[in-house]
């Protein structure tokens, strides 16, 4: 097991040691979000057809050579094409066919001339201006030919992938992609109150485990809460059926080095692989990553920030990871703070931060036990190690969440 390991490293040890999970064939919307598994191939050219650009008439540039305002060349009008129709026949020297946008180009026509540069006329129509070949001509398969590669293996099927799917036919047709995974998050901690209980002396209220499930449900997945006492083997035996029937388990609390801090106990008793401990940053330095039955473990810190933290950090990553993401990076920017943040940090710290107008604000309130100054939050300010107090106008980087 490594320990003390920067954050760099963290995350190189989740992305070896955790697979994507089996793609599962899936079609049309429920797709949205989801990560291809395979590459998805046009089967025909898009357009499939030559077509126009606009409203106009379609016809011979040659047949325009010596048209102009003055004298306008007249061509008889033999065909009216509308977008879904198609030529009947095609034209000669001397007709024109009045066309309407995305109509499809009739044989024998090599132009497009815009309404406005005609004087609109029936069954004989004034051209006021020449035209070059081609000129306002949508060429067959302008956009992709068939056999094109549209969306490679590890594309993330947004709105603009799912659009393509249906301009090539196919919307309905199941395709391979990575399930979201199904996360269970486990607590511990006898300190601890669950929402709506009473609270007994000493105790406090779990927010750990409510608002990383908010996260989840953000982020689309699937996820089931569960709550362990501070007993080692019964927080082994919650591991084992946890990683049977999940994709993967993130818990919070029970890290660190105190007595009471039984992930050390319970991990080895429920048979798990120990990759790493301990993260060089502040705050959620106690994570520790684990592989259990195979599959991946992630604890951490039991404090609220830190959890909240190191989730966007390590668990973002390892979501990624099983939802075959390939390269997965964080969105980051650089921007000056609006504020100051007095303390030097000897080591490397994230703040919370909140990012608008080209700055940075910082709130008031970093430990790690805070939950107040997170509110209205949108990135985590990314502070070296070695870095003094930092004034009004330092840029910084952040990570945005």
């Amino acid at each position: 097991m490594e320990t003390g390991i920067p954050l760099e490293r963290a995350l190189e040890l989740i992305r070896q040691h955790t697979a994507p999970l089996s793609p599962v064939e899936l079609a049309g919307p429920w797709l949205l979000d989801l990560t291809l598994a395979r590459d998805v191939t046009a089967p025909m050219d898009q357009p499939p057809f030559d077509r126009s650009p606009l409203d106009g008439y379609a016809l011979r540039a040659e047949d325009t050579r010596k048209a102009s305002p003055d004298h306008p060349v007249r061509l008889e009008v033999a065909d009216t094409l509308y977008a879904g129709s198609w030529p009947q026949s095609p034209l000669h020297s001397g007709q024109c066919a009045r066309i309407m946008t995305g109509a499809p180009i009739p044989p024998g026509a090599d132009c497009v001339i815009r309404q406005e540069d005609t004087d609109r006329g029936f069954p004989v129509v004034g051209i006021f201006q020449p035209l070059e070949r081609h000129e306002n001509y949508c060429f067959a398969g302008e956009d992709y030919r068939a056999g094109t590669v549209l969306l490679r293996a590890g594309t993330r099927m947004d709105a603009a992938a799912l659009g393509i799917l249906a301009s090539a036919g196919l919307w309905g047709q199941p395709l391979a992609a990575y399930p979201r995974p199904k996360v269970l998050l486990a607590g511990t901690g006898d300190e601890l109150a669950q929402p709506g209980q009473d609270l007994r002396p000493g105790q406090i209220y779990n927010s750990n485990l409510p608002q990383l499930a908010a996260r989840c449900r953000q982020l689309g997945l699937e996820y089931d809460i569960a709550w362990w006492p501070d007993d080692p083997q019964a927080v082994a035996d919650g591991l084992r059926e946890g990683v049977r029937r999940f994709d993967c388990v993130i818990t919070t609390g029970g890290v660190s080095v105190g007595d009471k801090d039984i992930f050390h106990q319970a991990l080895p008793l429920a048979g798990a692989e120990r990759l790493f401990w301990r993260v060089r940053l502040k705050p959620g330095t106690p994570a520790m990553f684990s592989l259990l039955e195979g599959r991946p473990v992630l604890s951490l810190s039991g404090n609220p920030f830190a959890a909240a933290a190191t989730f966007e950090l390590l668990a973002r990553p390892l979501l990624a990871a099983l939802s075959g993401q390939p390269g997965w990076q964080p969105l980051t920017l650089t921007a000056p703070l609006a504020n100051s943040f007095p303390k030097a940090s000897k080591g490397r710290r994230f703040l919370r931060g909140r990012y608008g107008n080209g700055q940075i604000w910082l709130p008031e309130g970093h430990s790690s036990g805070q939950l107040l100054s997170q509110v209205g939050c949108n990135c985590l300010v990314d502070i070296p190690a070695g870095s003094p107090a930092l004034e009004a106008g330092t840029t910084v980087k952040a990570v945005l969440l």
